[in-house]
């Protein structure tokens, strides 16, 4: 995982807390009378069509692309301020 800074793109509050997303997909085979799974092979992991990782926000439970949360923060950095006399 890159060490870039985010920022959700929805709330434009949240960024500390977040939720990486990762999917699998397993076929499966199921009986057309009752549902009942027949047949299934193994799970292998899902990447989107654009290859990018899902993260969601737990402010605001906005799901989007990694990337989408990276430029959100790259146009509203934030800055480190220094306070002087404190511990």
């Amino acid at each position: 995982m890159d060490a870039k800074a985010y920022l959700c793109p929805n709330c434009n509050a949240n960024r500390t807390k977040f939720r990486l997303i990762r999917r699998s997909v397993q076929q499966i085979q199921k009986d057309a009378f009752n549902g009942v799974v027949v047949e299934q092979g193994l799970e292998e992991p899902y990447i989107s069509e654009q290859g990018e990782k899902e993260v969601e926000c737990l402010a605001c439970h906005y799901v989007g692309y990694e990337m989408m949360f990276i430029k959100a923060a790259e146009r509203d950095p934030r800055e480190r301020t220094v306070v002087e006399g404190r511990i």
